[in-house]
């Protein structure tokens, strides 16, 4: 059976800002079967919560800060009021600028999933382009598999893979269970390009996400900005990868 879909509510954001519950309402009528929070303008966490239980949608993870240092209780109670055992956290492009950087980076996060698994979470790596691109000769993301804790999983932003220059397929394919979370979004591939409703980019999806061989948990739709309709492009986005039979909608019959 395909993978369920869900978006990333950072996709609406300038939307959930006016009015967060009404967007949510429409995102579940379309289908979509879950959500990954990003941030909870003008509610607060438990009252998202509940309207999330109230429309049948699951909240597959959540994107937030490390479990590290003072936010580290903060990321606790956050995974404590949504109910869910996975959170993640992305990479300051930064960090990137040499081997060492990278190596520093990598302490930060094992230690950060030394706390997660202390709390009963686990910590994934939602990763964007530069941790595809070459840092003294070497591919950034060899170094980080190299560096970091096996129990921290990957979410793989499967268009950023590409656009840093790496192989989504590929990826998807190597890191096996380690890769329980697809990012799906499509555009044109380049870091600053408007991305464009799922299906109508450069991206092809199909053997993406049969490379997974089915440990793929969740595809995840987001749209960092479009030069569309947003919400448009987010039901054409879940009509592209129910129709297709890519992944699992609440509508969908066996």
């Amino acid at each position: 059976m395909p993978a369920p879909i869900a978006i990333q509510l950072y996709t609406v954001r300038d939307l959930l800002e006016k009015n967060f519950k009404a967007v949510v309402t429409q995102i579940a009528e379309m289908g979509y079967v879950g959500v990954e929070t990003a941030g909870f303008p003008n509610i607060s966490v438990l009252e998202a919560s509940d309207l999330f239980a109230d429309l049948g949608l699951q909240v597959c993870s959540a994107h937030t800060q490390l479990p590290y240092g003072k936010q580290k209780n903060q990321v606790i109670e956050l995974a404590d009021a949504l109910e869910v055992n996975r959170v993640v956290s992305s990479t300051p492009r930064d960090s990137f600028e040499s081997v060492d950087k990278i190596k520093q980076l990598c302490e930060r996060w094992n230690e950060a999933a030394e706390v997660a698994e202390e709390f009963d979470l686990e910590l994934g790596l939602h990763n964007h382009w530069w941790e595809f691109s070459e840092v003294e000769g070497r591919s950034a993301f060899d170094i980080i598999l190299e560096e970091m804790n096996e129990n921290i999983f990957f979410q793989i932003d499967t268009y950023w893979v590409n656009t840093g220059g790496g192989d989504a397929e590929s990826v998807v394919e190597s890191l096996g269970e380690r890769a329980p979370l697809l990012h799906i979004k499509d555009g044109p591939c380049t870091p600053d390009g408007d991305m464009v409703a799922v299906g109508e980019g450069k991206m092809e999806f199909a053997p993406i996400i049969e490379a997974s061989h089915g440990a793929s948990d969740w595809l995840i739709v987001e749209l960092d900005r479009c030069a569309t309709d947003m919400m448009e492009a987010v039901e054409k986005s879940y009509q592209y990868l129910a129709s297709q039979g890519l992944g699992r909608g609440a509508n969908t019959t066996d």
